[in-house]
């Protein structure tokens, strides 16, 4: 399922346009990216929790050359499934 197909199952079951559910959906998105942005997490009780993890500096490899490259420490987007969720799936 990708953006539109989650727009338009989103009209079918809300009963509303797909302008309003385009609307919807993005601004759920940009709260969850700015709450994450600032260091928080958002918990929807029943399908998960979005977080942000830290990933430390690392030495890697470049393919090609084989030549040691520092990778530097980053913010990685998380999330963890809630018990709802896994339940819908097993």
């Amino acid at each position: 399922m990708n953006k539109s197909d989650l727009i338009e199952h989103i009209a079918t079951q809300a009963d509303i346009s797909k302008a309003a559910a385009t609307r919807a959906l993005d601004a759920t998105i940009g709260a969850v990216k700015s709450t994450l942005r600032k260091g928080g997490t958002v918990s929807l009780v029943g399908f998960g929790t979005f977080a942000v993890g830290k990933r430390a500096s690392r030495v890697g490899r470049n393919p090609r050359t084989g030549a040691a490259i520092k990778i530097k420490p980053a913010k990685v987007p998380k999330f963890r499934p809630g018990k709802a969720l896994k339940d819908a799936l097993n």
